[in-house]
């Protein structure tokens, strides 16, 4: 159950009413208007009723459509407004005329499944709020037969091309979704480079964001500045990852770190995550990491 995690447990029984009783962080505390520019960046894969069964909550990928419709509600109650990673970002930045007319969360999604557009689409377009779909290509097909990933029927590019139509805005997710620092920097860039050129010919679109698939390997700084030289002659402008957080001012552009979010985020811990007080895992998720990296790991 969700009240026996662990993250969930320091998240609300600790960090949040620390940060809320505390004279020195408020506008932190209320979650937005600090002096510091915050994007919150919500990370989805699935929406579907399958709840993962003996996957542990932390673990899961998949919200139900219910949930997932209660988080949206939850965002319009407080204020917020759903937007894809461009809108999110170009307010971020100080970009868009209204930048500080509005609180903004960049909805996110990865791998490219088609219970984005059976469940998901239809209660972000209910909602006006806009996301973003990182596509692995070599899973998206070219007829109305799936192609599947992670056991999935996946988006096909007719389903593609009328999303995009619709306002929802695609991202890369490399061709294979390999684990990128498993191969050779050929490999890599070929892996960035084919899915970016194909969304393009497909959408006639410009991509300019990136979405690192499985876990993003900050202890490896040498491979991280590579791999940021190899996306920023590629085109890309920004590079999301699996670093836990809300980006920030200042923040790299080509590491960009998200809130994941699944069925077990209920409204507390949601709102909490909204408002900040789950980026304290950051440090013990750099920490583990750390220690993985030097063991060879």
């Amino acid at each position: 159950m969700s009240s026996l995690r662990l993250d969930r447990l320091v998240t609300l029984g600790v960090v949040n009413p620390v940060r809320r009783a505390s004279a020195f962080f408020p506008a932190q505390a209320r979650g937005y208007g600090s002096g510091r520019r915050t994007l919150p960046i919500l990370m989805y894969h699935s929406i579907s009723d399958d709840r993962q069964p003996g996957v542990a909550p932390y673990y899961r990928t998949v919200t139900t459509p219910r949930r997932f419709a209660e988080q949206m509600r939850l965002l319009q109650d407080c204020g917020w407004r759903g937007v894809s990673l461009a809108e999110g970002l170009a307010a971020w930045c100080g970009l868009a005329e209204d930048a500080t007319a509005e609180k903004r969360v960049a909805v996110t999604f990865d791998d490219g499944f088609d219970d984005f557009r059976t469940a998901a689409a239809p209660i972000l377009h209910a909602c006006g709020f806009g996301a973003t779909m990182f596509l692995p290509t070599a899973y998206i097909s070219e007829d109305a037969s799936p192609r599947h990933f992670c056991g999935r029927d996946c988006l096909n590019w007719t389903e593609v091309r009328r999303l995009h139509a619709e306002g929802i805005e695609f991202g890369s997710h490399t061709f294979s979704h390999p684990r990128l620092v498993d191969l050779g920097w050929e490999e890599i860039e070929a892996e960035i480079a084919l899915s970016k050129s194909e969304i393009e010919a497909r959408l006639g679109h410009a991509i300019t964001s990136f979405s690192y698939p499985f876990s993003f390997p900050q202890a490896d700084t040498d491979f991280c500045g590579r791999l940021r030289e190899i996306l920023g002659r590629a085109g890309y402008r920004a590079c999301v990852t699996t670093e836990i957080g809300c980006a920030g001012s200042g923040d790299d552009p080509y590491r960009l770190r998200r809130l994941p979010v699944n069925d077990d985020d209920d409204p507390a811990l949601f709102a909490a995550k909204l408002g900040g007080d789950y980026n304290w895992l950051a440090g013990p998720q750099r920490a583990y990491k750390a220690l993985k990296h030097a063991m060879g790991n």
